[in-house]
């Protein structure tokens, strides 16, 4: 009885330690090296909180075939899966991967031509679970009469001339539009232009045309005359403006704007704030000045989040010492608001300390605690300037290979960005393997890499060529080109066969020069007329009657001699 007793106690404290556990992982929040000093940490208040057991698991579509993948690691001898069908067309410099990336994109738009062109042919779903670009998009709106259901419509269909058209056509009418549609109508217009959306997938070309282009949307554009139009603006509707102005370059205009909103008594909007701390180095020449922007969020209780943080990190790296005093202040005040640093955040604040060809000047512990916060944690893009291939710009060997090892937790691989990305980041990489690790090593890299995930371009090759020099290893040349192509067949032309027996003439070899003269037929290839007379004459020279009567029927069977 005692013993059952003295049992059922031990699980019932090993039962209410662990619910104490659980409890404490959930209320005491973690804390993160020199972001928060030991003063501004203070213990979170514990509140009764009630554990919710799920009575059933819920899993993804797509768990299984994550589960799947998880079990088959990448062969390193393989290429890019895109390259799978013909390897032998890898892009080898960047002009050829640049004309690779332009042909399968130009591929990818040619099916969708075809898709949203005949749509009809297209209806049958095969993928599980459903892929929507796979499907024929709906272009033509529906809705043909002018109404606000129709402004919706366009509005979805991100149709930003016809849009505009519409509403134009409504107040010529005298039909009211509801003042949340019309602010739809400004996000479009502040976010696309006054233009539709350029195709995806498609690479943008920025010149001089194109920058003349964002200058007139600045000047004369619809967002604005749409605006003026307005009786009552509300928060969303200078908010958008706000940031249209911003991001078009009109920086001067959009704290003009954000004087009128505080002048017709309203709050601005984090979204707001986020785009004027972004224009505020380009218009505001004082550090105080840049500096008012964070005092007035404050002041209008204005929750920040993380593009705030990233914003204000961003400006105070032109903002000299000011932004050395001030960074750790603003993450320290940042994360007692349970906001949490993203990569971008962390990339601002290495920017902040280390300046371009500046020396580090002892600041090395920054990097090297930057560097233990991020490993092991798996990221989410957040931020348009989240990705790891900024991390590794100012990485010496050692913390270059903890970023590498970042790439392998959880889905941090996805934040290399796109293929221009990935091969800025690989190259840097092989460049600081080149320079500063043993040559076994290296080589143990390039096996692993290549051509699974990159191809060296010409100045990478030269790195590692001269890192072999230097190491006086050359005899591993041989293994680097070891299946890099296969045996290249020479192409024998009349040209390329002329040349060589006319080099074999003038050294008196006449023999050599009997086999190439037989190469012509073997290759069906044809001499020259002037080439045969050399050859006649060297040979009759020589006293070889034989040979001569023999030229004269070779000739004579190509009819390039007649008796």
């Amino acid at each position: 009885m005692a013993s059952s007793c003295s049992q059922a106690l031990k699980q019932h404290v090993c039962k209410s330690s662990t619910i104490l556990r659980v409890h404490l992982q959930k209320s005491w929040p973690k804390r993160s090296f020199v972001l928060n000093s030991a003063a501004d940490q203070q213990p979170a208040v514990s509140s009764p909180e009630e554990i919710v057991i799920p009575k059933k698991k819920t899993w993804s579509k797509e768990a299984v075939l994550q589960a799947l993948a998880s079990t088959v690691s990448r062969d390193p001898t393989a290429s890019d899966y895109r390259l799978q069908d013909d390897p032998y067309l890898t892009p080898k410099t960047s002009s050829e991967f640049k004309l690779f990336s332009l042909s399968q994109e130009s591929g990818k738009n040619a099916a969708k031509y075809f898709i949203n062109t005949y749509p009809k042919y297209f209806q049958k779903d095969y993928a599980q679970p459903h892929i929507p670009c796979l499907m024929p998009e709906t272009l033509e709106a529906q809705i043909e009469e002018v109404s606000e259901a129709a402004l919706i419509e366009r509005i979805h269909m991100r149709k930003v001339k016809a849009a505009v058209d519409l509403y134009d056509q409504l107040q010529q009418a005298g039909t009211p539009v509801s003042l949340d549609v019309t602010n739809q109508l400004l996000d479009l217009i502040c976010f696309y232009g006054d233009s539709d959306p350029a195709q995806e997938n498609v690479p943008e070309q920025r010149n001089e045309e194109t920058v003349g282009k964002v200058q007139h949307r600045v000047e004369n554009n619809n967002a604005e005359r749409i605006f003026a139009l307005l009786s009552e603006p509300n928060t969303h509707s200078y908010s958008a403006l706000i940031r249209g102005m911003v991001k078009y370059g009109a920086y001067s205009k959009a704290f003009s704007t954000y004087t009128d909103l505080l002048n017709n008594r309203l709050k601005a909007d984090v979204n707001t704030f986020n785009a004027l701390i972004t224009a505020a180095p380009e218009v505001k020449e004082k550090y105080n000045e840049k500096w008012e922007l964070i005092v007035e969020l404050a002041e209008q209780k204005i929750k920040p989040n993380l593009l705030t943080l990233n914003g204000v990190l961003k400006a105070l790296r032109r903002c000299g010492t000011l932004g050395k005093s001030q960074a750790f202040p603003v993450l320290s005040e940042m994360k007692a608001l349970s906001i949490d640093p993203s990569l971008a955040s962390y990339n601002h604040l290495l920017g902040i300390f280390y300046k371009p060809g500046a020396p580090f000047l002892g600041q090395t512990d920054i990097l090297q605690e930057v560097m233990n916060e991020v490993s092991g944690k798996s990221f989410t893009p957040q931020d348009p300037d989240d990705g790891i291939c900024l991390l590794l710009q100012r990485c010496l060997l050692t913390k270059a290979y903890s970023v590498h090892e970042l790439l392998g937790v959880g889905e941090n691989w996805r934040l290399l960005g796109n293929d221009l990305q990935q091969n800025i980041y690989y190259a840097r990489f092989f460049s600081l393997l080149c320079m500063m690790e043993n040559i076994d090593v290296m080589l143990k890299w390039y096996r692993d890499l290549v051509p699974s995930v990159y191809y060296p371009s010409s100045n990478i090759m030269r790195d590692l060529l001269q890192a072999l020099d230097t190491d006086n290893r050359l005899d591993l040349i041989p293994q680097i080109w070891k299946g890099d192509r296969g045996k290249v067949i020479m192409s024998w032309t009349a040209t390329s066969l002329s040349d060589v027996i006319s080099v074999l003439l003038a050294a008196q070899r006449r023999q050599d020069a009997w086999e190439i003269l037989k190469l012509f037929k073997t290759h069906n290839r044809v001499p020259s007329e002037e080439l045969l007379n050399k050859f006649l004459t060297c040979v009759t020279e020589s006293g070889e009657v034989n040979h001569a009567v023999e030229l004269v029927q070779i000739s004579a069977a190509w009819l390039l001699w007649q008796p």
